[in-house]
């Protein structure tokens, strides 16, 4: 699990439904968005499932290995964490370019090639590493890099906020923040340009999430900042359903399920929604094509504005999201405390911890 504290942690689960302890084994200096791995306990292919603690720190997951994942964080580090090492962070690159650090939101391991993994972040370029060639590279490491063409030499402040590799590892999405969702062949030679382009969405107050759906990875799927959750047909680009996904405005996750044709969503509210194809007949897309066109007169207006939105969006969200809701403080029955064991990583310290070095994990 990983959270805007910049805390990379694994939790002990048991069979009476409850968290034993939790360990902390790395620590980013920044806000961090994603992990990225395989299913560390059960050592079995699985999606990427920190989409409920997607706050600012990213993990993946290796998918031929139970005990190592990967992490990204807004300091640019990228570490691989191995659980059966006393010391299991180690930092494997530090994402430049040029001179200048760039503070990732999404990393994605490649699941047909485990050594590659892409990231994204605080610029319009889409990178692919090899964990094997990373020193040998001069480009920072960097074995590939991709950008839609009309934003290689863009003046806009975009951000890559999500990208995820297709169930066979040849194509990488990717969610541009206040743009839109570009395909990219991850088989392609550097610098090459987009294949696909996914349009009516909003991406901005947020980061966004994005992912493939079915088996074979036939549909693009996406959130956004009007409530609604959006399915296109992967190879037309057009828009095949169209789903009021979350009250308070915002759908941000969205994790189909690894073997079944349902899916998990989650955004501002509390709650996470389980979705099933259930309708007897096609719903339609009513209300489509109007949602679409207040989407782009919302982007056309933000674009007119000058310095960076992103932030200012997001605080303003939250702000709205938090107004009538009072925070509510839970403590487990006794005054019973969790066990709080922690592993040292590389450049960490307490004062970089930026939140405290304790959970607290309520039983079901």
């Amino acid at each position: 699990m990983c959270a805007r504290d910049g805390q990379i942690r694994v939790a002990e689960l048991s069979a009476t439904q409850c968290c034993k302890n939790t360990k902390r084994v790395a620590q980013h200096k920044g806000a961090a968005h994603k992990v990225s791995g395989d299913d560390v306990c059960g050592g079995r292919p699985a999606p990427q499932t920190a989409a409920a603690v997607d706050i600012k720190l990213k993990l993946a997951l290796e998918p031929d290995s139970p005990c190592s994942f990967l992490s990204a964080g807004e300091d640019a580090v990228v570490f691989g964490i191995d659980l059966r090492l006393d010391r299991p962070a180690n930092k494997l690159v530090v994402v430049k370019e040029g001179d200048k650090k760039v503070g990732l939101y999404t990393i994605y391991v490649n699941p047909a090639k485990t050594h590659h993994f892409a990231v994204g972040g605080r610029d319009q370029y889409v990178r692919i590493y090899d964990q094997r060639k990373i020193n040998e590279n001069d480009n920072n490491g960097v074995l590939k890099k991709f950008c839609p063409s009309h934003l290689v030499s863009s003046e806009s402040k975009t951000n890559i906020t999500c990208l995820v590799y297709s169930h066979d590892g040849t194509e990488l999405l990717a969610s541009y923040n206040d743009e839109d969702i570009y395909l990219f062949d991850s088989n392609h030679s550097d610098g090459a340009d987009y294949l696909r382009r996914y349009k009516g969405h909003r991406n901005n107050a947020t980061v966004k999430g994005v992912n493939f759906y079915g088996p074979c990875s036939e549909f693009v799927v996406s959130g956004s900042d009007c409530g609604h959750i959006y399915l296109w047909d992967k190879y037309s680009a057009r828009i095949v359903q169209f789903m009021e996904g979350d009250r308070g405005g915002v759908v941000n996750c969205l994790e189909p399920h690894p073997h079944l044709p349902g899916m998990a969503t989650s955004g501002l509210d509390y709650d996470i929604k389980l979705w099933a194809p259930t309708a007897e007949n096609p719903t339609g897309l009513k209300g489509l094509k109007e949602v679409m066109k207040k989407n782009k007169r919302e982007r056309d207006e933000d674009s007119m504005r000058h310095g960076d939105q992103y932030d200012t969006q997001l605080l303003w969200f939250l702000m709205r999201h938090m107004r009538n809701r009072r925070p509510q403080r839970t403590r487990r029955e006794g005054g019973e405390q969790d066990t709080d064991e922690s592993w040292s990583s590389p450049d960490s310290s307490d004062e970089d911890d930026g939140g405290p070095d304790h959970v607290q994990c309520m039983s079901s």
